[in-house]
């Protein structure tokens, strides 16, 4: 695996658990509710994904060719980013806490 490759990986394993991590949005701006909702979570889930797979695009094109993807690979990659997300979710909802 080359350096890029080990970055955008351990990019998007930090991405993925950044929304249940916190309770601000994009873990920067302060929301009035005290916590955040689900639904809230999951769309910052959805654009950072978005997020990493643009800076993966762009380290690719950096590197050399850029390869055309098709539906399969934005499945794949999008299902291994809520796998990522796994431990932040185990957090968030299943720990107790005192």
């Amino acid at each position: 695996m080359s350096a890029a490759g080990g970055f955008i990986v351990l990019l998007a394993l930090a991405g993925a658990n950044l929304p249940f991590l916190n309770q601000r949005l994009f873990a920067v701006v302060p929301l009035k509710a005290a916590k955040k909702n689900a639904w809230i979570r999951i769309g910052e889930l959805i654009v950072l994904y978005f997020v990493v797979g643009a800076l993966g695009f762009m380290l690719e094109a950096r590197a050399g060719n850029r390869f055309e993807q098709g539906w399969q690979f934005y499945a794949i990659t999008f299902s291994l980013f809520v796998v990522f997300a796994f431990p932040g979710f185990i957090f968030q909802y299943l720990v107790k806490r005192r």
